[in-house]
């Protein structure tokens, strides 16, 4: 077989949805008191939702991150789109502490803002020692209070509204990986959202929530294996 198809079938099993990945850390606890986060984008007359569980340092999250902007404006108007935190620590360790950044940055009106600046810049924090200084940096010029960025990055209130987000995921039952999309309460796949390259594509995501919202049968493409 080709150069070209191994590389290509390698692009479509990580394109999957990431790398699967279950450990103690992201299990829901007991304690846990918050609330899932509710940070949205769009209006919908029909109360359509699309919700993507991501991961600020995943690399397919990142790769994903132009085509989901490109989806969520051109149904902006049809769509709500909503992001939550699925951050696989022990594979990406600086993706809980740029959820922080992402929530403390929302505390003072600019959750979007950072949400873009993390993803736009993954590369520029994700192998950090201490990415809290880059976060500080971000959050300067999105000129935030620093004081009160810090002190929210810090705080049990922005740690329990991620644990939340991580307790919503794993009361789905569904495999933890990242990027995970849901329109309308049905989990997407991600072979269905990608071009024959195995990149996302706008055409190939737009047909699949042309047909949910059309309520015509969607039958997800299985991974392959599966």
């Amino acid at each position: 077989m080709s150069k070209q198809f191994w590389i290509i079938l390698a692009a479509i099993i990580v394109i999957l949805g990431g790398i699967v990945f279950v450990n103690n850390h992201n299990k829901p606890t007991a304690n846990s008191s918050g609330k899932p986060t509710s940070h949205i984008e769009g209006s919908s007359p029909t109360g359509a939702t699309l919700i993507e569980y991501g991961d600020y340092q995943c690399p397919v999250c990142g790769t994903f991150y132009p085509t989901v902007k490109q989806i969520a404006a051109k149904y902006s108007k049809e769509v709500v789109f909503q992001f939550r935190n699925l951050p696989l620590t022990s594979l990406h360790p600086n993706a809980f502490a740029a959820a922080r950044a992402a929530e403390a940055a929302g505390l003072q009106g600019k959750y979007w803002e950072m949400h873009d600046v993390l993803y736009e810049n993954q590369s520029g924090w994700s192998t950090s020692s201490d990415p809290q200084a880059t976060f500080d940096s971000y959050a300067k010029s999105l000129q935030l209070n620093i004081a009160k960025f810090d002190t929210d990055y810090a705080s049990d209130a922005v740690n329990s509204a991620i644990n939340a987000d991580l307790n919503a995921f794993a009361k789905t039952g569904d495999e933890m990986a990242t990027p995970t999309f849901y329109l309308n309460g049905q989990r997407l796949s991600n072979m269905d959202l990608i071009d024959k390259n195995g990149q996302p594509n706008v055409d190939a995501f737009s047909k699949v929530i042309d047909t949910i919202l059309a309520h015509k049968k969607y039958t997800p493409t299985p991974s392959p294996g599966a």
